[in-house]
């Protein structure tokens, strides 16, 4: 739900990155030397970086002193191709207010019969081909500011496919749009499965805090007996809690979530803190992503929540082939997806968000 732009006296200033803009550099130091970065201050109180070598994904996230992202202890590191298998992908996870996953696989490692395939894919480990940055002209009336980026994945005799990314904001706002556009350039069809792993951290999420939708049905992850108890009907699935010592270590809860959607297909699945007050919402389309996983692991030190609008499951892509969630993108086809991210700190705008939950 994006607010109206401030308007800007133009007659005050001359050089934009005054009032907001786009940033390029270079990190130079630590295990992330070498890796590219773009700062976006949207003017309006949202700042957010791009790793251009982590596939355009958003690590660091601010609106006004308060951080939106979960980062992990590692932080950024260098894409490599090392952590493709089974569970090395969690050594490269740097958390970030997105971490995309695929676009072969999502969820977890095993085998099928178009080969092994490691967790979430190798997306978030490639580096990609800036083609363009646009800054916004507030005294040509042009608000908008984007980066466009192409990310390509596979090998020689296949896969070979391409992923066109555009990321922008408008000056004085406080959202973030995405295009992601594949293209299959190789002579076969491929498995495809894409998922947007965004990861909330303290302080936005903090006790108190409130996951926040319209659901047509939860659902656990199979099998979890905690998860089961957790998202049972009626539960308190949609409160964070404070830090839960059984989730020291591999232990969370998930579920998937079913939103309510428009005639079009809309939705919007949202965190809010009603104490700071902030809250951030996810806007995208349920046909392009049926399903939300909600990934919730309360430890100490590792405090993290996650929506995760995805094509498929978090359970390995034979299972999703198993169950005809999997996609396949044929020779030459193309698919696109468009969501948003708005980043809301206005009092009244995020009691209408906790409202939703009010109203089940």
């Amino acid at each position: 739900m994006p607010r109206s732009a401030p308007s800007f006296d133009t007659t005050k200033f001359i050089y934009v990155a005054q009032v907001g803009g786009i940033d390029a550099y270079t990190i130079d130091e630590g295990p992330a030397r070498g890796v590219r970065a773009l700062l976006v201050n949207t003017g309006g109180g949202l700042r957010y970086r791009i790793l251009v070598d982590r596939g355009m994904d958003i690590d660091q996230a601010f609106v006004g002193p308060h951080s939106l992202s979960f980062l992990t202890h590692r932080g950024p590191q260098p894409p490599t191709r090392a952590f493709d298998g089974g569970l090395d992908w969690l050594k490269g996870f740097n958390g970030g207010l997105l971490t995309s996953c695929g676009p072969f696989n999502i969820g977890g490692p095993g085998t099928d019969q178009d080969g092994n395939y490691g967790l979430h894919g190798e997306h978030s480990a490639t580096a990609a081909c800036v083609e363009s940055i646009v800054q916004p002209d507030p005294h040509a009336n042009s608000r908008e500011m984007s980066v466009t980026a192409r990310i390509r994945y596979g090998a020689f005799y296949g896969p070979c496919v391409e992923l066109k990314r555009k990321i922008s904001s408008v000056l004085g706002e406080n959202t973030i749009y995405f295009v992601d556009e594949f293209y299959n350039a190789g002579n076969q069809d491929v498995p495809h499965a894409w998922l947007l792993h965004i990861n909330f951290g303290y302080p936005l999420l903090d006790f108190g805090a409130e996951f926040c939708y319209a659901e047509e049905r939860v659902e656990p992850l199979p099998g979890d007996e905690a998860a089961a108890a957790h998202f049972a009907e009626g539960g308190l699935y949609k409160r964070v809690p404070d830090v839960l010592p059984q989730h020291s270590g591999p232990t969370s809860f998930v579920g998937y979530i079913y939103p309510k959607a428009d005639k079009d297909g809309m939705t919007s699945v949202a965190v809010a803190n009603p104490k700071l007050p902030l809250a951030v919402s996810i806007g995208y389309n349920v046909k392009d992503f049926p399903r939300c996983a909600n990934w919730q692991h309360w430890g100490k030190f590792e405090y993290v929540g996650a929506l995760e609008p995805s094509t498929g499951s978090v359970e390995g892509r034979d299972k999703d082939r198993a169950r005809g969630f999997l996609g396949t993108l044929k020779s030459g086809e193309r698919k696109t997806y468009r969501y948003m991210i708005d980043a809301i700190a206005d009092k009244e705008s995020v009691d209408a968000i906790l409202a939703i939950n009010r109203k089940r």
